[in-house]
C-alpha cells in the first residue's frame, strides 16, 4: 500500500511557473549524518579572553544554540560537533615562533619541563565550554604540529627539506602520549570527545604562516599505531581520525601530491604491510579530507565525491568533510557562480557554499561536515569566504577589519552561518540521508536532499536554488499525513534590504494536505515535516514477524486475522505497539 503526501505551503497562480515534482522515499536510505561542525582556530582563543561578555556569548548562541526565538526563528545554527586545535606551542615563542600573525599561533597545554597547564588558551575553553552548555554532541581535538618540544627544529611549523614529518623520530611516543593525556583531561571534565585527529593535510611542506607539519603515509601509520596503544594505556573509548587530506584526490589517487597520496589504499587495505592500520582498535572506520581545490566546476563537484564514495565503501569506511571555506580561484561561471570573486556578493558565495554542502553529502555520501573557521576577520576584498562569525576588532569599521582582537571588538552573524545552520540546526545526530527524485535537479538550478530522524517521526528536506523560483509539489511516499510543517529560509532580499537568515516562513499556515508551495530564486530552505506519532516511520531495525496470523494495525485500520504477516501488504503497520515499515 502507497500513500502519497502532499503538502501546501505558499501557493502560485498556476501560470506563473512551471510545476516541478518531489518524490521523497524514507524506504530507501543511505549514510547515517554523524555531525556537522566548525574549527575554533585560531581566532576562538582571541574573541574568548578579550571580547565582551555580550559580544561572546552571542557568538556561542548562534553557533550552538538549539532554541527558537519567541517568532518561532532559530536562535543559533546548533553545531553538532565543535572542533578543537590543540596549539604547538608557538603562540608561547611569541615572534620567535617565525608565524608574523599572532592570530594564528596556538598555546599548548604542555610545558618544557612536562607538566601541563591547563589553564592555557583560557578563550578556546570559554568557547568548549559554551558549546558544552548548549548541549553540542561531539568535540574533536585536532593538532597541526606536534608540541615545539619534539619537533626536529624546534618550531611548530617545518623547515625547508624536512622529510618524512618534522616530528623527531624519537618523539613518536612522546606525541601519542601528549594526545592520550589532553584527551583524558577533557573527557574527565565532562567533554564528549569523540576523535582525536592528529595530522592535518600532510601533503603540504608547512614551512611558514601558521602551525603545521609535512607526512608520508609512513609516517602516519608509525604515529596512528603509537596514539592506538596510548589511548589503550589511558582506558580511553576515544578514536583516532585520519589523514584530514587537502583535497579528495589525495585520498583515491596515486601520485596526486607529493608526500603523501592513495590514502585510503595505504592505510585501509592489508596488502600495503608498511601501512597498514586498519585493524587497529582506536582508528576510526572513517576517512577525513578537506573539500578544497575540488569546487570549481560541476563535474568536479559530482565525479571526485562519487569516487571518493566508491572507494570508502569498498573497505566498509564513512567519509567525513572536516574543513573547507572558499579558497582557491572563484568557481567557474558555468558552475553558477558570478564572474569572478570581485563580481560575487556575500549571498553568492553562501549559496555556492549551500551548493558544496549538496554534492558533499548526496554525491560523496558524507556523514560529516565542518566548516573552516568559525570566527575571523574580513581581509583583503576576500569578503565572506573564510568565516561563518565576522570579527571586527575595536575602531575598525565597515566590513573589512586589520585592527588588533586582543583590544576587543564586536562579532556579526553571516549569512555563511544561517547557510549552514539550514542543514545543521535540522539535520540532527543519527540521521539518514533518503531518497529524494526530483524531476529536473539542476546544480545550477534547484537542488535537494532529504533526511529521516531515528525515530522516524521527522523528515526534513533541504532546497539549494541557485536558480528562478520554482513551484514545487513534495511526493513523500508511505505518509499519510502530518502533525505539522515548518518551512525556514535564508535568502537576499535585494541589495538594499540585506538578508533573510533562516527565518522561519510566516506567510502561511501549515497544512495537513495540500499542494504546492514556493521556492524562492537564490535560496536555501529547509521544509521540517513532523509526522503524525501513529503514522511515524521506524525504518528498518523492527522486523514483521513471520508466519505469524493475528490482527494487526495497517495505518490505523485492522485487517484480517486471518492473513499472516508474510501476506500482508506493503507498507506501515503496528505490531505491538511497534511501527514496522514492511517492504
Amino acid at each position: 500500500m502507497k500513500f502519497i503526501f502532499t503538502l501546501m505551503l505558499m501557493a502560485l497562480p498556476p501560470a506563473a511557473v512551471a510545476q516541478t515534482n518531489v518524490t521523497v522515499n524514507p524506504q530507501t536510505t543511505y549514510q547515517t549524518i554523524r555531525d556537522f561542525g566548525a574549527s575554533d582556530c585560531w581566532t576562538a582563543d582571541f574573541v574568548g579572553k578579550h571580547f565582551s561578555d555580550r559580544q561572546k556569548e552571542n557568538a556561542a548562541r548562534w553557533l550552538f544554540s538549539q532554541q527558537m526565538d519567541a517568532g518561532g526563528n532559530p536562535e543559533g545554527i546548533g553545531l553538532s560537533a565543535w572542533r578543537v586545535n590543540l596549539g604547538a606551542g608557538s603562540a608561547e615563542q611569541g615572534d620567535g615562533s617565525d608565524i608574523p600573525d599572532k592570530t594564528r599561533r596556538g598555546y599548548c597545554f604542555l610545558n618544557a619541563d612536562g607538566t601541563y597547564d591547563w589553564t592555557k588558551a583560557e578563550g578556546q575553553q570559554y568557547f568548549m565550554a559554551q558549546a558544552r552548555k548548549y548541549g553540542v554532541d561531539h568535540f574533536v581535538l585536532f593538532s597541526n604540529s606536534a608540541p615545539v618540544y619534539f619537533t626536529k627544529n624546534g618550531l611548530a611549523h617545518a623547515g625547508a627539506g624536512v622529510r618524512g614529518s618534522n616530528l623527531k623520530d624519537e618523539c613518536y611516543a612522546d606525541f601519542a602520549k601528549f594526545l592520550a593525556t589532553t584527551t583524558r583531561h577533557f573527557v574527565d571534565e565532562g567533554y564528549n570527545i569523540s576523535f582525536i585527529s592528529p595530522v592535518n593535510e600532510p601533503q603540504y611542506n608547512w614551512t611558514d604562516g601558521q602551525e603545521g607539519s609535512p607526512w608520508t603515509n609512513e609516517c602516519i601509520a608509525r604515529l596512528v599505531r603509537h596514539i592506538d596503544a596510548a589511548l589503550e594505556g589511558y582506558g580511553l573509548q576515544q578514536k583516532i581520525l585520519i589523514p584530514e587530506a587537502c583535497q579528495w584526490n589525495a585520498l583515491i589517487k596515486e601520485g596526486t601530491e607529493q608526500r603523501a597520496n592513495n590514502q585510503v589504499e595505504a592505510f585501509f587495505n592489508p596488502a600495503n604491510t608498511n601501512t597498514y592500520i586498519g585493524n587497529l582498535p582506536h582508528l576510526g572506520k572513517a576517512i577525513a579530507g578537506h573539500s578544497y581545490w575540488t569546487f570549481g566546476n560541476n563535474a568536479d563537484l559530482k565525479n571526485i565525491r562519487t569516487s571518493v564514495a566508491e572507494k570508502a565503501a569498498k573497505y566498509g569506511l564513512d567519509v567525513y568533510q572536516t574543513e573547507w571555506s572558499m579558497l582557491d580561484k572563484a568557481p567557474s561561471a558555468d558552475a553558477g557562480f558570478p564572474a569572478s570573486y570581485d563580481a560575487a556578493g556575500h549571498m553568492d558565495i553562501a549559496l555556492y557554499m549551500a551548493k558544496l554542502i549538496h554534492c558533499d553529502l548526496v554525491y560523496g555520501n558524507m556523514a560529516s561536515w565542518s566548516y573552516w573557521t568559525a570566527m575571523a576577520q574580513e581581509r583583503w576584498s576576500q569578503k565572506n569566504r573564510f568565516y561563518l562569525l565576522r570579527l571586527n576588532a575595536k575602531g575598525d569599521n565597515g566590513n573589512e577589519s586589520y585592527g588588533d582582537l586582543a583590544e576587543g571588538g564586536r562579532i556579526t552573524a553571516d549569512m555563511n552561518l544561517w547557510v549552514l545552520g539550514n542543514y545543521s540546526r535540522f539535520i540532527r545526530p543519527g540521521f539518514k540521508r533518503i531518497d529524494m527524485a526530483i524531476d529536473d535537479t539542476d546544480l545550477n538550478g534547484l537542488m535537494g536532499s532529504a533526511y529521516l530522524s531515528p525515530d522516524g517521526n521527522r523528515i526534513v528536506l533541504v532546497f539549494v536554488n541557485m536558480g528562478s523560483v520554482r513551484r514545487i509539489v513534495p511526493n513523500v511516499v508511505g505518509i499519510s499525513d502530518a502533525h505539522s510543517v515548518k518551512c525556514y529560509e535564508t535568502y537576499e532580499l535585494s541589495t538594499q534590504k540585506g538578508t533573510l537568515t533562516l527565518n522561519k516562513n510566516t506567510s502561511y499556515a501549515p497544512r495537513r494536505l495540500g499542494g504546492q508551495f514556493r521556492i524562492r530564486k537564490n535560496s536555501v530552505t529547509t521544509m521540517v515535516i513532523d509526522i503524525d506519532q501513529t503514522d511515524g516511520i521506524k525504518g528498518t531495525s523492527a522486523a514483521m514477524p513471520a508466519n505469524d496470523k493475528g490482527v494487526y494495525a495497517i495505518d490505523g485500520r485492522k485487517v484480517s486475522s486471518g492473513n499472516s504477516a508474510d501476506c500482508l501488504p506493503k507498507g506501515l503497520y503496528i505490531v505491538n505497539g511497534v511501527k514496522v515499515l514492511k517492504r
